[in-house]
């Protein structure tokens, strides 16, 4: 197992090696910047799959949608370029909130993030093989199994370190990019020159019957999904190389820019080509074969498409354990989250989030449209709540120029508001489960609080404790089963332990046994106390704990400690050990929960 591991994920790295971990402005845009990126490929897609409910005619007003679109972009960029400064030890919304709007505020945008960045995963890579799916028919009943093979990659890519992820996953995105600028730019070329017919898209302007304010908004809200990712980058800022906040900040203006060109172009592309979605093939995929014609670079359009969309997830690997982080360090969530694996990642984090999004895949048979409401409700709780603790922020201490930035965030919290509030109203059969998990999540984390605060009083030393009471002695108890050299080899170690008496317990099934064990034992320790107990129900474990319950009774009374030492053989294959009983192990994981009793094994090699 360890050559595997080693071969998987490669050698461990010092401690002192963390600074070579470290992300430049290039790479961390690719890895941070992949999700919100590849958003383009499914966020125009969900405006024209509201719009298309009345008619085609309606789809002139998916640009004024993107144009607001845009503008809660520009809000969004604006309000965390002040959080990266602001908080440069990163956590984004969840250490805003706390700070600014309090305790569960905080924890509910923790919460959410969690949750969003596992959704992350599972969007990404079900919507990467959706892609992989339209372009080869054949393969669609094989969803679930090639997202969960994706996953399982990605994973192990992060468990070999950020950089090393970075260096692999960077080439695609920049492909991406490439290619949809490329097919941007020829889309328009051919526009300007007129190789595209003026009829297959109804004039801006243009009546529909049936239209509404509400039937907007709805739109409005499914197509702010390509803004998820957003806040990447701020969860992230410990990542980035020296200074961290400046690079982090670039990173994020150069996302934004971005992102504003791509999700601008397809969707003025799918307006005037007349893209109407379809079940057997995405919106990307219909502009690319109608700019490029079913050719190499079609598929060249489909496989970045589909890279980008699995690759995206990797935000949610770059992020969350550093969510995770701030989490436990504040004892809401276990502590091991904020452990270093041997390539110096967050790798508990990188396996939970990995095991928990395979979980979600196999639940919602990786189809993307069930999974991307609740994921995108899901970032924009954190959203409101960050750009509402910023607000708080600089009213409470009106730094130099706090009124403009007060603007910002009030915009960018109204926005937020609007859009999550509009989740609710309009897609509510897929996004109920968020009233439901939101709370019990809250709740978990209350309890782990509370248990982490429990055990550090019990812990704690004050001076005003009265000092515990002092050991007069030892009393050993020695399970023994047999004759053998294993518990020749654990008498010896009792005997060393310098102990007031030491007793050993037989406890045989039948009562011809319980004689023939005593003469045996005369011949074999006769200066040891022998001890049997006569268990007619065939069980060990009940009648030993219940005479050792006995005796450290009576040896409290004393102020005697009652240790029982184990006797446990090691088998020279770790297969060999399903062929044993091994009641040594049962018997500690019955005795580990009793007061004032000390358990040791004592092992014994076998050689053989």
């Amino acid at each position: 197992m360890s050559s595997v591991k080693r071969f998987l994920i490669g050698r461990p790295l010092k401690s002192d090696q963390l600074g070579d971990q470290k992300l430049n402005k290039t790479k961390a845009l690719a890895i941070l910047s992949s999700d919100a990126l590849s958003s383009v490929a499914y966020g125009p897609e969900q405006i024209l799959l509201v719009l298309v409910t009345l008619s085609a005619a309606a789809f002139w007003y998916s640009i004024p949608i993107a144009a607001g679109v845009l503008v809660l972009l520009l809000a969004l960029i604006l309000s965390y370029r002040q959080i990266i400064f602001a908080y440069p030890q990163g956590g984004g919304a969840y250490v805003v909130s706390k700070e600014n709007l309090g305790k569960y505020p905080g924890l509910v945008a923790g919460g959410s993030l969690l949750v969003d960045y596992i959704l992350t995963v599972a969007v990404s890579v079900s919507a990467g093989t959706d892609a992989i799916t339209s372009a080869f028919p054949g393969l669609h009943p094989f969803n679930v199994l090639i997202a969960v093979i994706f996953v399982l990659i990605i994973t192990t890519l992060n468990l070999r370190g950020v950089t090393e992820s970075a260096s692999f996953l960077a080439y695609p995105v920049y492909l991406f990019v490439l290619v949809l600028f490329i097919m941007i730019g020829l889309g328009l070329f051919k526009i300007l020159s007129g190789s595209v017919p003026d009829g297959l898209h109804a004039p801006i302007g243009t009546p529909v019957a049936g239209i509404s304010l509400f039937l907007l908004l709805k739109a409005f809200s499914s197509g702010s999904s390509a803004l998820t990712g957003v806040e990447a980058i701020s969860n992230a800022i410990p990542n980035f190389r020296a200074p961290a906040p400046n690079n982090a900040a670039k990173t994020l203006a150069a996302m934004g820019a971005l992102l504003a060109v791509l999700f601008t172009g397809i969707v003025f592309l799918a307006y005037y080509f007349g893209v109407t979605p379809r079940e057997d093939a995405t919106v990307v995929s219909i502009i690319a074969e109608q700019v490029f014609g079913r050719n190499i670079m079609y598929f060249f359009v489909q496989g970045t498409t589909a890279l980008i969309l699995v690759l995206a997830a990797n935000t949610g690997y770059s992020a969350f354990p550093l969510l995770a982080v701030n989490l436990a360090k504040d004892k809401f969530i276990p502590r091991m989250f904020t452990v270093r694996g041997d390539r110096l990642g967050y790798s508990n984090g990188i396996l939970i989030l990995g095991l928990l999004s395979i979980l979600l895949i196999i639940a919602f048979e990786g189809r993307t449209e069930h999974l991307i409401p609740l994921y995108a409700v899901g970032v924009f709780i954190p959203f409101t709540l960050s750009q509402s603790g910023m607000m708080v922020k600089w009213i409470t201490r009106k730094p130099p120029g706090w009124a403009a930035k007060f603007m910002i965030n009030t915009a960018g919290a109204l926005i937020s508001f609007i859009v999550t509030l509009m989740f609710f109203l309009t897609k509510f059969p897929q996004v109920w489960p968020v009233l439901i998990f939101l709370p019990l999540i809250i709740l978990l984390f209350y309890r782990i609080h509370k248990h982490y605060e429990a055990v550090a009083d019990q812990l704690r030393i004050s001076t005003c404790e009265e000092p515990p009471l002092a050991i007069e002695g030892n009393i050993i108890i020695l399970p023994v089963a047999g004759i053998t050299h294993v518990v020749e080899n654990s008498l010896r170690y009792a005997k060393s332990l310098s102990a007031e008496q030491i007793i050993a317990v037989h406890v045989p099934f039948e009562r011809e046994d319980d004689a023939v064990f005593q003469e045996k034992w005369k011949k074999f320790h006769p200066e040891i106390r022998l001890v049997t107990l006569y268990s007619p129900y065939r069980s060990i474990i009940h009648p030993l704990a219940k005479f050792i319950d006995t005796v450290q009774r009576k040896a409290s009374e004393s102020h005697y400690q009652v240790t029982v030492v184990v006797p446990q053989f090691i088998p020279k294959k770790g297969w060999h050990n399903i062929l044993h009983n091994q009641s040594s192990l049962l018997l500690r994981a019955h005795l580990l929960y009793r007061r004032d009793v000390i358990i040791t094994t004592v092992p014994y090699h076998l050689k053989k």
